[in-house]
């Protein structure tokens, strides 16, 4: 699906502040209630908006330490192993790759001692062969999607 700029001006919206209701981003947008909706609901259909998740900090919650993990895995296992890992709840997100490894894993821990029993939940995951782990020390550029939606608005 192809965003036009009122699309990207109403997801910024929601990303300042996603407890708006359709009537003020309507208003703040220059547009009518239906409009907001019908594009809300367009982009709900579409799978872009999928959600309203409150942003959390995993350092204040007690899990401050945050690794990435390379997995090589059996052939013909990814499903099995990307299921067993969702079960592990530190798992955060794994994404399937191309290049050296097969899966890339994002994990929380709260201490290096938690972290060890983390990796050994993964590599006990039935299917992985091999793991090759980093830990990140910071977090220069967060997660975002602004600068691409600041993009299209102004298309």
């Amino acid at each position: 699906m192809r965003l036009d700029s009122l699309d990207a001006r109403l997801l910024l919206l929601l990303t300042d502040a996603p407890r708006l209701g359709v009537l003020e981003c309507a208003r703040r947008l220059g547009v009518a209630r239906g409009t907001v909706q019908a594009r809300l609901d367009r982009l709900t259909a579409a799978g872009v908006l999928t959600g309203f998740p409150p942003e959390l900090d995993l350092a204040e919650m007690g899990y401050g330490l945050t690794a990435f993990a390379v997995l090589e895995i059996a052939q013909g296992h990814r499903a099995e192993v990307a299921a067993a890992l969702a079960a592990i709840d530190e798992v955060c997100e794994v994404h399937a790759t191309t290049g050296q490894g097969d899966l890339f894993v994002r994990l929380v821990a709260r201490s290096n001692d938690d972290l060890q029993r983390v990796i050994d939940e993964v590599v006990g995951v039935a299917g992985v062969r091999r793991t090759a782990t980093s830990i990140a020390l910071s977090t220069p550029v967060p997660p975002r999607v602004r600068p691409l939606l600041e993009r299209i608005a102004q298309e």
